[in-house]
């Protein structure tokens, strides 16, 4: 089993345990099993075929959810080893925090958030919640994975403490049944999970944005970080084929981030010696964060891809569409709830109720990218009657 050396860790023996009480495994610790129960769920699966920015039909090639969930969880795994935390549960919060996006990326969220305004709003993290606690069907003694509470903690919390006047429905209600201490930050591995995923986003961002020819090696010169390490390339491989050459450019670049994390995060664990993961959480600020100078790298290059990523025109049109798709499909049903399959309709009870308006997001929230798109084919061409 993997070592886990330090006392601030989550120890999978000490674990809070599940709502609904369960046999341990005789080969897996809790967290594994958590891990595993995500792995085989149908939301990860769905994750193949949901747009991270570009929507899947623009190639192959691109990430989508599920690609940049499995390099969240290499790079949480590998600050996990070297902290000395539990990299099965770090593993577990990388490969679940995008569960409850839908199709679409940010544009569908949005979209979603929207039509669901006069309903209580659209957060993909309570989503999440609500596929781990609810929507997965799977065991006969109860809805949900039925995950360990510091798995479901770390979910509801990787970025933060939840104020009581800004926390998502979903997550409120869940821990009202199983109080996931909302006011406090989550443990480190969760800390751990939402830095791999920033680190992962950006950087791989960078690759595709080169790949769709959205902006050129050259544009990166001036962006700090990523132009000192694009100059060290060049210098060590002259004349060397320019897709070789980014993809050195994008390893350096994780690599240069994951161990500033790592040493950062280290002077303030010394600093602060939190004795056990409790302290960990009543801790008034993240223990696991990039230094100064790293935070500010990271900045620049969000500001460089949301200027010349995010905003450019190929990605605004896809956007539009794609909002245009997720807010037809969620007005048609909410109006129309006779148009959902049968086990959805069943749960409905009558158009435009909060009720039905719950279950249209959930319906939607679940699509895939091709999915939706084929439903409001199916929906909205008549010409598809010919």
């Amino acid at each position: 089993m993997p070592r886990v050396a330090e006392p601030y860790a989550s120890f999978p023996q000490r674990s809070r345990g599940r709502l609904y009480p369960e046999p341990e495994s005789l080969t897996r610790t809790t967290f594994q099993r958590d891990r595993d129960r995500i792995i085989h769920c149908a939301a990860f699966r769905r994750l193949q075929h949901k747009t991270q920015v570009f929507v899947y039909h623009e190639g192959d090639h691109y990430r989508t959810r599920l690609t940049h969930s499995l390099e969240v969880a290499q790079i949480a795994r590998s600050i996990s080893r070297v902290l000395g935390v539990d990299e099965d549960l770090a593993e577990a919060l990388a490969l679940a925090h995008d569960l409850g996006h839908p199709p679409f990326g940010h544009a569908g969220e949005s979209a979603l958030d929207q039509s669901m305004e006069p309903y209580g709003g659209f957060d993909h993290n309570a989503q999440t919640i609500r596929i781990l606690t609810a929507l997965e069907h799977r065991y006969n003694d109860f809805d949900g994975l039925n995950l360990t509470w510091e798995a479901l903690e770390g979910v509801a919390k990787h970025n933060g403490p939840r104020p009581a006047d800004a926390t998502p429905g979903a997550i409120e209600a869940y821990s009202a049944r199983h109080d996931l201490e909302l006011h406090t930050h989550a443990g480190l591995e969760a800390q751990i999970a939402a830095l791999a995923d920033d680190i992962a986003y950006n950087n791989h961002d960078v690759d595709d944005g080169l790949r769709a020819g959205l902006f050129t090696v050259g544009d990166l010169r001036g962006v700090p970080l990523v132009g000192e390490i694009l100059d060290e390339v060049a210098a060590d491989h002259p004349g060397g084929d320019e897709s070789r050459r980014i993809h050195e450019t994008v390893r350096r670049m994780i690599g240069a981030m994951v161990e500033d994390v790592i040493d950062a995060s280290r002077q303030r664990l010394e600093e602060v010696g939190p004795a056990n993961v409790e302290a960990v959480r009543s801790h008034g600020a993240p223990l696991v964060a990039f230094s100064a100078t790293m935070q500010a790298h990271g900045e620049g290059l969000k500001a460089f891809l949301h200027e010349r990523m995010y905003r450019h025109h190929k990605v605004n049109r896809m956007a539009s569409k794609a909002r245009r798709t997720v807010g037809e499909l969620f007005e048609l049903f909410i109006d129309e709830p006779q148009c959902l399959p049968e086990e959805w309709r069943a749960r409905c009870d009558g158009p435009r109720t909060l009720s039905t308006a719950r279950v249209v997001a959930d319906y939607v929230a679940g699509m895939t990218d091709r999915f939706a798109i084929q439903e409001h084919r199916n929906l909205f061409d008549t010409v598809l009657w010919r």
